[in-house]
C-alpha cells in the first residue's frame, strides 16, 4: 500500500497546486474547495485507476472535508497529502480477507 500512498498523495499535492493556481486571483480562497478538488480528482487524474473505483462525487466531497477537520484537529507529524492519502485508500480499497 505504500507505493499507492505515495501516488495518492502526489495527486493531492497536485490537485492543491492547480487550485492554487485557479484561485489565486482570491488569494487561494475558496470555502468550497472540496467540491473543486472531488471533480477534479475524479475527472482529470488518476486517482479511480490508484482507488480501483471511480468514487461518487458527492462521497469524495465529503471525505475531503473530514479528513481536512481530523487533520487539523488532530495535527499528526506526516503531511496533509499522506494523512489524506492513506485514508482515502482505507477507505476505498476492500480490506484482504484473512486465511
Amino acid at each position: 500500500m505504500g507505493d499507492d500512498i505515495e501516488g495518492v498523495a502526489a495527486l493531492l499535492h497536485e490537485v492543491a497546486e492547480t487550485h492554487h493556481t485557479v484561485y489565486r486571483i482570491a488569494d487561494g480562497e475558496d470555502p468550497d474547495w472540496a467540491s473543486w478538488y472531488a471533480d477534479w480528482l475524479i475527472r482529470l487524474s488518476e486517482l479511480p485507476h490508484l482507488l480501483k473505483t471511480t468514487p461518487v462525487r458527492s462521497e469524495l466531497v465529503y471525505l475531503l472535508v473530514t479528513l481536512d477537520r481530523e487533520y487539523n484537529s488532530s495535527k499528526p507529524n506526516e503531511p496533509w497529502e499522506r494523512f489524506y492519502a492513506r485514508r482515502l485508500l482505507e477507505h476505498y480499497l476492500p480490506v484482504p480477507a484473512k486465511s
